[in-house]
């Protein structure tokens, strides 16, 4: 199956899931690497990056804690460009490292908020892990960006925790809009 409806779009196959799983594995392999000897944690940002984060810390091996966050920015296909507030949030992380788990990264506005709440925080460190990345789109550099699955085009996705209008998280493969 290479073309998709959800709702009233049409969408086709960008990503097969065995492409997302080796890259996933070799992600994780350089995390386990980079924080060797040390216990961090990982944040996931909901809704988008619970299939992420969940794959990819099937292949931590370190030792390690994990939370969740909540925002939202986007309706439809585009980011509203205004944050939510961020639900979840601990405030035990000072001193701690801090690696932050993203499905995507667009323009950038949602995880500059988000860093800027989690520096308030004073971790030891911070460093943004994202499946997607989509260059072209971004409009607020984030220097915290360490780990990327990989850049796509400036187009609408959807799949592997990545919604339109709430649907499509649950497919295994990623999909671009094709209309």
């Amino acid at each position: 199956m290479n073309t998709i409806q959800i709702a009233e779009k049409s969408f086709k196959i960008l990503l097969e899931n065995d492409n997302i799983e080796k890259r996933t594995r070799l992600i994780a392999i350089q995390i386990n690497v980079d924080y060797e000897k040390r216990c961090p944690v990982f944040i996931g940002v909901l809704n988008g990056s619970f299939l992420f984060m969940a794959d990819l810390l099937k292949e931590i091996d370190i030792p390690c804690e994990v939370g969740f966050i909540r925002v939202a920015s986007y309706q439809n296909t585009e980011s509203t460009g205004v944050i939510k507030e961020i639900l979840g949030l601990s405030d035990d992380i000072r001193g701690r490292d801090i690696i932050l788990v993203e499905d995507i990264v667009d323009t950038g506005f949602t995880l500059e908020h988000i860093l800027k709440e989690i520096y308030i925080k004073e971790p030891a460190s911070v460093k943004v892990c994202s499946l997607l990345l989509k260059p072209a789109a971004l409009k607020a550099p984030i220097d915290e960006l360490e780990y990327v699955g990989f850049e796509v085009a400036n187009e609408f996705v959807v799949g592997y925790g990545l919604d339109y209008n709430g649907l499509g998280r649950n497919l295994k493969d990623i999909y671009k809009a094709t209309d």
